[in-house]
């Protein structure tokens, strides 16, 4: 085992493996029998490439290879930060062939996550592209590489690699000399990491959180299951490839493993994504709800054939009722799937099936039998059936421990093993589960708690809004008050007494109603693609303190 990361107990791992749940193979065992079983369907579309089971094996084994060669050995750590490029896809099964931790660094990192990710995984390699729109990241890397030592091979994915740096598409075109024999000496533990991923914390840098070969797979496995995967199903890949939902939720790896095919895009821009989607008879798109939000409501959406796609799985934030039924209604062959997911693990889905009434209300129940559900109050104890509590998990694919990181897992974590997410729940007379809000998510109005998705679920349904976000902002007397950040609809705007008017019609106790609202065209987002409230909550403090300056009074 890895040292700084916490095992799942003897007792648990036992009961895993005989339920089936865990199949005691490594990752790259898996998909070495996925490549064989399809080696002659499409695996990967990344215009103008079309890339079969068999060539995505063979180049993956190639580059492998090579990287051996560069000295990277079994449970080395590789960070690798690029976007949703073949490249990517090859670079992870490579590195799970050696059995070496890909750390699933995201496009918008810089230099303070980068350097953080490089010194706490540990990291011999970093993986990167040449630019991203105009961020080149030559320099950074070659800065986090002088001061990190153990940083001994930088490689590139780009048109303009400069000399002394491995190319990953220069290694993929060259034969390293060597034979596949050398995997044979290669013995990996499916106990041990697979991946690293990160975690989605709104404050400080993420925290790595291991997911075990064993874990990895059964995720992928379950979630295809539930999302219905078929061998001729099509998904498009437009989040970051490196986050947990459009990697294994099922991602990539849950339509590889049912034989299906995987179209990557760099963008996310309607003008591109539409075409992309008619052209390959999309049937799957991952979304999070903001990115759904600026689909639906761009004039494209009209002029494109979208009748291929069957399912929207959302993600990442809770997906308001209004939105579902505009998808709907636009797409009239969709259903939207939400599903409720962290990268420590717990996933859970509405079913397909499930009446209309609980997918509109609910985020779905977990995926496997052995997910363990509890909801606790502050004192720890378990709330009453429908009420409101802090969701506490444990599972065969949720997480014993953050990456180097006893003291916080000492506060995440209760004594037997329930990790404690910070997500305020309550269970539905259906048996699955509401979404109420985050404990951090929460404004307090001196000493009334208000729940700011309580609020945004209001504000959603007026005419005039697209989207909006509630954050608290500092007051001097009551500690917080709230501020509505809102999106209006094209063409629309909206002002505070008209969402105070309408939120008072729908019988809001007062002591709820936003205090100031701020209107913007679009919400600064964190990395994983959700709304970064963080930098909401930065920019009205600003703007306060500005304000009061300007009228001569204390800040």
């Amino acid at each position: 085992m890895l040292d700084g990361v916490v095992p799942f107990p003897p007792e648990f791992r036992d009961r895993y493996r005989q339920k089936g749940y865990w199949v005691d193979r490594s990752l790259s065992a898996v998909f070495d029998d996925t490549f064989r079983q399809f080696a002659g369907r499409i695996a990967l579309v990344a215009s103008p490439e079309r890339i079969s089971y068999r060539e995505l094996g063979q180049r993956a084994e190639r580059l492998a290879l090579h990287l051996w060669q560069l000295g990277i050995r079994p449970l080395d750590r590789v960070v690798v930060q690029l976007p949703n490029v073949p490249e990517f896809v090859y670079l992870y099964f490579a590195l799970q062939k050696i059995g070496a931790i890909p750390v699933m660094a995201l496009p918008p990192h810089r230099y303070w996550e980068i350097r953080h990710f490089v010194e706490l995984a540990g990291a011999v390699a970093y993986a990167f592209p040449d630019r991203l729109g105009e961020f080149h990241f030559v320099e950074l890397a070659q800065r986090i590489q002088k001061e990190c030592p153990a940083l001994r091979s930088l490689l590139m994915v780009g048109e303009n690699v400069p000399p002394g740096f491995p190319s990953l598409r220069k290694l993929l075109e060259e034969d390293s000399g060597l034979t596949p024999d050398v995997f044979a000496q290669i013995k990996i533990d499916p106990t041990d990491p697979a991946v690293f991923q990160l975690s989605g914390g709104t404050t400080g840098v993420p925290k790595l959180i291991p997911r075990t070969h064993n874990d990895y797979v059964y995720n992928s496995k379950m979630a295809a299951g539930v999302v219905e995967v078929r061998s001729e199903d099509v998904l498009l890949i437009a989040l970051p490839i490196a986050h947990n939902l459009p990697l294994a939720c099922p991602g990539l790896q849950g339509y590889l493993l049912r034989g299906g095919r995987c179209v990557l895009s760099t963008s996310t821009n309607p003008k591109d994504v539409f075409p992309l989607i008619e052209q390959e008879r999309i049937t799957h798109l991952a979304v999070v709800p903001a990115l759904l939000i600026k689909w639906l409501n761009d004039p494209l959406i009209g002029k494109h054939d979208l009748s291929s796609v069957r399912v929207i799985q959302s993600g990442g934030q809770r997906l308001q009722p209004e939105v579902r039924r505009r998808a709907q209604e636009l797409i009239p062959s969709v259903r939207v799937q939400e599903n409720f997911g962290m990268a420590e693990g717990l996933l859970m889905f509405v079913r397909l099936d499930d009446p209309e009434e609980v997918r509109m209300e609910t985020v779905g129940r977990p995926v496997s039998p052995d997910d363990e559900v509890k909801l606790l109050d502050e004192e720890g104890r378990e709330v009453p059936n429908g009420e409101v509590g802090e969701l506490a998990c444990r599972g065969p694919y949720t997480l014993r421990g953050y990456y180097r990181a006893p003291e916080h897992n000492a506060r995440a974590f209760t004594p037997d093993g329930f990790y404690l997410t910070g997500d305020l729940m309550r269970r539905h007379p259906s048996g699955n589960y509401v979404v109420e809000g985050r404990k951090k998510d929460l404004i307090n109005r001196g000493g009334e708690k208000i729940s700011a998705e309580e609020i945004e679920n209001l504000i959603l349904t007026h005419p005039a809004v697209q989207n909006v976000a509630c954050v608290p902002m500092p007051d001097p007397v009551l500690g917080e008050r709230t501020c509505a950040f809102i999106i209006p609809k094209p063409g629309a705007t909206i002002t505070l007494p008209e969402v105070v008017r309408y939120l008072l019609d729908a019988g809001i106790a007062k002591f709820k109603l936003p205090e100031r609202v701020e209107l913007a065209s679009e919400f600064p987002l964190s990395p994983f693609g959700k709304v970064s409230k963080k930098k909401l909550v930065e920019m009205i403090s600003a703007k306060l303190a500005a304000e009061q300056q300007t009228r001569g009074t204390p800040a």
